[in-house]
């Protein structure tokens, strides 16, 4: 009786690990790509003053509209001016295009070359806050 108790518990504590929330991590201590949600997003640049938005996205695409304060770095442009645009590798980086394929390569790219703190924030498209478009 105890052993299926134990069990039981032991198969529940399991289930409940594997369901935690990615999106809560504050800090990926360079173990990959993290994903994060636009809300949880929004709340850390909110209250936290050194994340750096990243848009892989074309200069074309920025100007039309990016997310305000967001710094460009075309996807493929990373491999030759990721360490000049964004120096510091043990920044907290949010990266971005517009639909999450190019974000998702450009933050694996990015973990890569040795950041540490990469979170993947899809594509602005599902970014339902302010935008700014220009240069």
């Amino acid at each position: 009786m105890r052993r299926n108790i134990f069990i039981c518990l032991l198969i529940f504590s399991i289930t409940l690990l594997g369901c935690a929330n990615s999106d809560t991590i504050s800090e990926n201590k360079g173990e990959g790509v993290i994903k994060i949600n636009a809300e949880t997003a929004k709340k850390r640049l909110d209250n936290e003053e050194n994340i750096i938005l990243v848009d892989v996205r074309t200069p074309e695409e920025y100007k039309e509209e990016h997310i305000k304060n967001a710094i460009l770095l075309p996807i493929d442009t990373i491999s030759e001016k990721a360490e000049e645009v964004i120096p510091d590798k043990e920044a907290t980086y949010f990266v971005y295009c517009r639909t999450g394929n190019r974000s998702a390569t450009a933050s694996a790219q990015l973990v890569e070359m040795g950041y540490k703190n990469i979170f993947d924030l899809g594509g602005i498209i599902d970014w339902p806050y302010e935008k700014a478009s220009g240069l």
